[in-house]
């Protein structure tokens, strides 16, 4: 008998609800691979720091060739990695993005306001304090570094604090860090872009003009968006535009629309379950492979099943652990093995690194928390249940931690060979910054909590 008892009301306040299961799957997600993320870049940093240090460099700077006779790329293996599998992890920044200005935190305009003002004041401010500190000298360039927040590893060391942490925190931080993202994608591609091939840049555009055809024509096969992808990144890594920025526009088309609504599904579904269960009940001894009636429904029930979901949600899901627990943490690998040589005060002492180090560490935390009061005490937005400024404060300290997408724009910053030092200098900087803003957040936060649960 179908249940007809008063259910509680769903209220838009509750946290529960508000922490959407992609979103929780999302965090869990990144918080695990933050841990391996720092294995990575502790093997990487003691690595390229112990008597094989020499062996580190070979391996990164080996030579693949892929494509065919006509056709080639020829790049170090760094670079593929750079280029190539970080463009895949762009794509899933991209789809995250997508999700959350279509049905998460960045949805409403209300409660996008305090995580999206919060992300661009947590911005402007390590930039601004990097161009004053570097001003005039040719680490300047360099002023996109500390913009970035790595996700990864401040969900990380929220996990560290358990439970104690309020949900919407976790949500305002992971809502703050895509925000981070997106203005890291228009900095790459607006600012460390050298120059520009039209032809490429044209084969490029019909390529996107082929995946928003795809999207508005219906096709909701990924495999044909994953072979319009390719021809993408092949023809934007050919216009001189950083190749990483084909993912963010790929994710941008793939649907995000369902073919059957809730409803309809829920009826479907059930009447599809009625005739597998009748085919059971009329041949319960009969083995599944020989019941034609019981395949038939479950094809069907499969059917449904994908016509009730998203594209977008199954590429995420699909491309996440990859990105998570092998996509970045190969990145961290390659690009975390900075080579601390002679005085390391001196090394210290270098205007990139202390403003690399000014920026994350001090710059995040005041312009986060400068911009977040802002924007509520103009009465735009507010702060989520359970969360007080402590706590505001301690997410400042968490955003600090760039480590993933401050280390790709120092390589781009700094890409030509007569500049290593200087990229050495930013990898410096900001391998300190991580470590400084993490140890600082966790101590932030973990006596914001103790207080709330006291």
């Amino acid at each position: 008998m179908e249940d007809t008892s008063p259910q509680p009301e769903r209220t838009e306040a509750s946290l529960a609800e508000r922490l959407s299961f992609p979103l929780r799957a999302f965090i869990h997600a990144e918080a695990a691979s933050g841990i391996l993320l720092l294995a990575c870049a502790l093997v990487a940093l003691v690595w390229a720091n112990s008597p094989w240090a020499a062996a580190y460099d070979a391996l990164w700077a080996t030579e693949l060739t892929l494509g065919t006779v006509q056709i080639n790329l020829n790049e170090t293996l760094r670079h593929w990695v750079n280029d190539g599998l970080m463009a895949v992890f762009f794509l899933v920044v991209g789809l995250e993005i997508k999700r959350e200005v279509l049905a998460g935190e960045l949805a409403s305009p209300r409660r996008a306001a305090l995580p999206a003002v919060a992300a661009v004041g947590g911005a402007v401010v390590p930039a601004a304090i990097f161009l004053l500190i570097n001003w005039g000298s040719p680490g300047a360039q360099a002023w996109g570094v500390p913009m970035a927040t790595d996700i990864a590893f401040a969900l990380g060391v929220l996990a560290l604090l358990g439970s104690r942490v309020p949900a919407g925190l976790k949500v305002f931080l992971t809502a703050l860090a895509i925000v981070d993202d997106i203005l890291a994608v228009l900095v790459i591609a607006v600012f460390y872009t050298a120059s520009v091939d039209v032809g490429a840049l044209a084969g490029a555009a019909v390529v996107l003009a082929l995946l928003v055809a795809a999207n508005r024509l219906g096709v909701r096969a990924l495999w044909v968006y994953a072979l319009l992808g390719v021809a993408l990144w092949a023809a934007v890594f050919a216009s001189g535009i950083h190749a990483t920025v084909a993912g963010v526009l790929l994710a941008f088309t793939i649907p995000a629309n369902t073919r059957i609504d809730p409803a309809a599904f829920v009826a479907r579904g059930r009447g599809l379950i009625a005739d597998f269960e009748r085919a059971c009940a009329a041949s319960a001894s009969a083995s599944i492979l020989n019941d034609g009636v019981r395949q038939d429904a479950l094809v069907e029930l499969e059917d449904a099943v994908e016509a009730a979901g998203a594209p977008l949600q199954r590429m995420e899901q699909a491309l996440h652990p990859w990105v998570a627990f092998a996509i970045v943490p190969i990145f961290a690998l390659a690009n975390a093995g900075v080579r601390i040589e002679g005085d390391l005060g001196a090394a210290f002492g270098n205007t990139v690194t202390i403003g690399v180090v000014v920026g994350l560490v001090v710059g995040k935390q005041l312009g986060v928390l400068a911009a977040a009061w802002l924007v509520v005490r103009a009465g735009l937005t507010e702060l989520p249940p359970g969360v007080g400024w402590r706590h505001v404060y301690g997410a400042g300290w968490l955003a600090g931690i760039g480590f993933t997408m401050a280390l790709f724009v120092a390589d781009l910053a700094f890409a030509d060979a007569a500049e290593a030092p200087l990229l050495a200098s930013a990898k410096l900087g900001i391998l300190a910054a991580s470590v400084v803003a993490g140890v600082g957040g966790a101590v932030v936060l973990g006596r914001a909590t103790g207080r709330r649960a006291g």
